[in-house]
């Protein structure tokens, strides 16, 4: 019996060093993460969490944790002797924006800079009212922003910010065209993403791909330079792209979902790529309803993975390196806060990566849904 009263405190120590691993990596994790990657309940992490919560080597944050702000002397980074304000302007303080803000709070906080955070929209008045603000308080040093570049405002809310007093480095965003004004950005690798997919799907023998883009959703150019750019370097037909979101509690949407797999079953399509994971879902769950069985009938991969885990079977997604891109942004202003000029203007695009599930997994049968 002893034996097993040790055995159990042993696990739940590697359970806790391989949380603590995973927060210096990435500078935040994910309950639901963890629970399935070390096979344990959401129950088990929680406890994990807020057991390293009462030492003080986490901060507990709702669905995972972060880096503290004050560790303990052991794991306590060396703090910048310089200390910077910097304002963070983001278009949504849910879905995708979360786990870039945690890594850059992990990162600001081991360098001694506080981020004041601001939560936008996706509409250029209102990013310009929330950096205006920030701006004229006159607190911030530097600013992290992720304005929308789409539209016929777009340009001129670039330059803009370009004429701002402080640097400012943007965030899943680059301007669109050359600008006079050399804007530092870090963001995901999305072409890239987009290439790892349908490369895993060529793998599994599909020959014939669609994708399926959100509507207005700026990482679409991303996603459809990465899908030409890998179906010709395959010699793959890339002519079903389909452009709509796809939810099956709005009007109409069911309708749509259906088009796409009537187009499926007559181009002999045998995988979709779906941006993102909630139209990902939504495609996985009218399969069901209708007898298309995944991976069997339709492989599936959905873009982004901040759901896909909870389809039925479970979604192969391409994960966007989020925390590391809200660390890297932190790091960068931070040197060119240090350097000023002297350094060159940096634009940096962080590769994801494909968490391979049962979606995709398995030659699909011949096209017959």
């Amino acid at each position: 019996m002893g034996r097993l009263v040790t055995a159990g405190r042993l696990f739940s120590t590697q359970r806790q060093e391989r949380l603590l691993a995973e927060l210096r990596g990435q500078g935040a994790v994910r309950v639901r993460d963890l629970a399935r990657e070390l096979g344990v309940s959401e129950l088990t992490i929680r406890r994990d969490i807020a057991a390293l919560a009462e030492r003080g080597l986490v901060a507990k944050v709702h669905g995972g944790a972060t880096l503290p702000l004050q560790a303990g002397a052991a794991h306590r980074p060396r703090r910048a002797t310089t200390r910077f304000t910097i304002g963070m302007v983001v278009p949504s303080l849910d879905f995708y924006w979360p786990p870039i803000v945690a890594g850059a709070r992990a990162a600001a906080a081991a360098l001694g800079v506080n981020v004041q955070l601001r939560g936008s929209s996706y509409d250029p008045d209102e990013d310009r009212r929330q950096i205006g603000r920030l701006v004229d308080d006159g607190q911030v040093q530097g600013l992290l922003l992720a304005p929308s570049v789409d539209g016929e405002r777009s340009d001129e809310l670039l330059d803009w910010i370009g004429q701002l007093p402080v640097p400012v480095i943007l965030v899943e965003r680059q301007p669109r065209r050359w600008t006079p004004t050399a804007l530092e950005w870090v963001r995901s690798d999305h072409a890239l993403g987009m290439e790892i997919a349908v490369h895993h799907l060529r793998r599994q023998g599909h020959r014939r791909i669609g994708l399926v883009l959100s509507r207005g959703s700026p990482t679409s150019a991303h996603l459809l330079q990465g899908w030409h750019t890998a179906a010709a370097d395959l010699g793959m037909s890339d002519t079903l792209v389909v452009r709509e979101s796809v939810a099956l509690d709005r009007p109409g949407h069911r309708e749509i979902i259906a088009g796409i797999l009537a187009d499926c079953r007559r181009g002999g399509i045998t995988a979709l790529i779906v941006h993102s994971d909630p139209d990902a879902l939504s495609v996985a769950q009218y399969c069901a309803e209708h007898g298309v069985v995944i991976p069997d009938d339709l492989a599936v991969v959905s873009y982004d993975d901040e759901v896909a885990q909870l389809a039925d079977p479970a979604l192969t997604a391409v994960r966007p390196p989020k925390s590391h891109v809200g660390r890297l942004a932190v790091e960068l202003m931070v040197s060119r806060l240090l350097d000023g000029n002297r350094r060159p203007a940096q634009r940096v695009l962080v590769a994801p990566e494909l968490v391979v599930r049962a979606s995709s997994l398995g030659r699909t049968r011949n096209v017959r849904f």
